[in-house]
Parts: C-alpha cells; structure tokens; sequence
C-alpha cells in the first residue's frame, strides 16, 4: 500500500492546525509601530523598514486576490494588532488551501473499506471547509481587536485619573496629558506617547493628537479625554470635575461589559458538551452503517 499520500495530507493537516493555533494563541498587540513613533525625532518620514518572507509573499498574494469579491482585510483591526496585511493575507489563503485537501483525509477510509464515494461529494466537503478556513483568521483578528480595546480603556480608566491628578496641580493641558502618559509602561500608554510625541513635533493640540489616535485605531474612550481637555484652557477646576466623573463612568461600563461577556461564555459551553454527544452518537453507529452498505 502506497502510504505517501496519507503521509502528504497528515503533514498538510498538522502544519494547517499549528498555524491556526498560532493565529488563535497570539499574544497582546505588538508595539513595534508605537515604539517606533516614539523614537522619531524629526518630522521626516522613515523608510519602510525590512519586511519578512511571510509578509512579502502575503503581499504578493494580496495584489492578486484583493480585488476579488469577498476578500476584505480588517486593515484597522490589523494596524492596532501590530500585524501586517500581507501576513493576514498568506494566512487565508493556505488555511484555505488546507480545507481543500481535507476531502482527500476524509476519503482514505472510505477507499481502505473498498466504498466510492462520487466526486461531488469531497469537493462539495472541501469547498465548505475551505470556506469556513477562510473566514477563520477574519474572526479571530476581531476577538484579539476586542480584546486589545478593552485593555486599551482599562488603560485609559487609569490614564484619566492620573490627568485628573495632574490637572489639579496646576499643571498645563499638554504638560499633565504627557507627565500622565509617562507614569505608563503598557502599550496602550506607549500608544499616548507616541500620539503626544507626534503632536509635539507638529505644533498640534494634544487633544487633536488623540482624536487622530481614535480614529486610526477605533478607540472611542479617547474621543472622551480629547473633548473634556479641549476645554482645559478655559476652567481646570471644571475639567477636574469631568475628568473624575468620566473615570467613575468607565468603571461600571466596563464591569458590565465584562459580565456580559462572562455570561455569553458560559451559555456558549452547552454547544461542546450537544457536539461531543453527536459524535459519541456517530461513532456507535458507524459500524453498523458500514456493514449495511458492504453487504
């Protein structure tokens, strides 16, 4: 018996899981892009620095498969990642190649117990898989995009008191919303600083610094902190005020969110426990369905 094939798919299989592992396992956001906005000191733009195989062939792939319908990059999600598109990209497309050899592992059992199967049948199962494979990185960018925005306001709830704090000294507008940025060594505070930085060197407000940072990157609590400073200039005892209320808000909101989140995961646990009982069910009858259809 030739054994070559069944070694092929096996090894296609165990690579295709270990690569979805790795995308569903990464850790936090990376913090090259904001580490690299906080060591420039002129207003000249960088080279784009060296990119990696993986990025490169992504790429690649995306000029070619970017304008076809329903291939759509989570560009925003991406960026606040710390990932490149190119990688998301080459990422698709072999977990999609995968689920189109899934048909082949499917079939040996079928052709070891002497059963054909119509063509139809793998390619029609491949497709499916291949589909769902597709759309599996998309889900998982969004989860750890989830994820990031909700460290990034437990960051900010902490953020909004240290200018509370600072503001309340008699500190300036810009001086408390950099001196509080630096008491930070998270990435989102990393994240302040370089939006602070950049507004330093460009001669802009720290708040429109922070509203830019918002909108790049979807982080609505910064549209918050942007809009009560904008007004520091005028009343310190009255932004003080809003600052603290606004930090005594987020708490609960973010409590809630949290619980909300809990509870969703708990109903979500019923699912594997009907699944493992339907397979429990398959492989009971599956002797049966054999014997049946070889006599």
């Amino acid at each position: 018996m030739n054994l070559m094939p069944m070694v092929l798919t096996g090894a296609a299989v165990g690579g295709g899981i270990a690569l979805l592992t790795r995308e569903l396992l990464r850790p936090q956001p990376a913090l090259a892009a904001a580490l690299q906005r906080t060591e420039q000191s002129s207003l000249t733009a960088l080279p784009e620095p060296d990119l990696d195989r993986d990025e490169v062939w992504g790429r690649w792939l995306l000029a070619r498969l970017g304008r076809l319908p329903g291939v759509r990059i989570p560009a925003q999600n991406l960026a606040l990642l710390g990932q490149g598109p190119g990688r998301f990209m080459l990422l698709k497309t072999a977990l999609a190649a995968l689920g189109l050899l899934c048909p082949v592992l499917v079939s040996i059992p079928w052709i070891l117990a002497g059963i054909s199967l119509p063509f139809y049948v793998p390619a029609l199962f491949g497709l499916l898989v291949a589909g769902l494979l597709w759309i599996t990185p998309d889900l998982s960018v969004r989860d750890q995009a989830k994820r990031a925005r909700e460290e990034f306001a437990h960051a900010m709830s902490a953020y909004l008191e240290l200018v509370a704090l600072k503001r309340a000294s008699d500190a300036g507008p810009t001086t408390a919303l950099e001196k509080a940025a630096e008491v930070g060594r998270g990435w989102p505070f990393v994240y302040v600083q370089g939006a602070l930085l950049r507004a330093r060197l460009e001669k802009i407000p720290p708040w429109q610094a922070l509203t830019d940072l918002r909108d790049e990157y979807d982080l609505p609590v910064l549209g918050d902190i942007a809009e009560i400073m904008r007004g520091s200039s005028t009343d310190g005892a009255a932004v003080y005020k809003q600052l603290r209320s606004r930090s005594a808000a987020l708490n609960p909101e973010l409590l809630a969110a949290q619980a909300a989140e809990a509870n969703a995961a708990s109903e979500k646990m019923t699912a594997p426990g009907a699944l493992l009982a339907v397979q429990v069910m398959l492989l009971m009858a599956f002797p049966a369905v054999i014997r049946m259809l070889t006599t």
